[in-house]
């Protein structure tokens, strides 16, 4: 008799099944992993706001709005978060709250809008147990 070779149908299905588990496992830890990496893209953005803004009151003796520090688009850099400012336009005001909002995909991270101010607090709208907001 001659010896045929090959797999079988139910040994296909057991490395079917594998790789089903290992990905139920790997998707989600990845896009966690992603979602905190993607993180540092509005952490980044809101302090050189921050710095922008205290150069610029060192100047004017107020701080401005976000066209006068020369940022006419809210978009980060990546395009992961949109920034906004309290007070949103020019003004003679001697505080900030600089607010940045997640976009597309990053709007599943827990931490939400994550916030600093001209005292240079930094504070987030959630939590996460996926590392710290800040």
């Amino acid at each position: 008799m001659a010896r045929v070779r090959g797999f079988t149908l139910l040994e296909l299905m057991i490395v079917v099944v594998i790789i089903a588990i290992l990905a139920a496992i790997a998707i989600p830890t990845y896009s966690r992993y992603a979602i905190r990496a993607h993180r540092v893209d509005g952490q980044e953005w809101l302090l050189r706001i921050a710095n922008a803004q205290e150069r610029f009151y060192a100047t004017n003796n107020h701080y401005g709005a976000l066209t006068e520090l020369g940022y006419t688009n809210p978009l980060s850099e990546k395009g992961y978060y949109s920034v906004s400012m309290n007070p949103a336009a020019a003004s003679t005001t001697q505080v900030f709250t600089a607010t940045a909002a997640p976009v597309g995909g990053q709007a599943k991270d827990d931490c939400q809008s994550l916030t600093i101010n001209n005292a240079g607090v930094k504070a987030s709208s959630g939590t996460t147990t996926n590392g710290s907001c800040w």
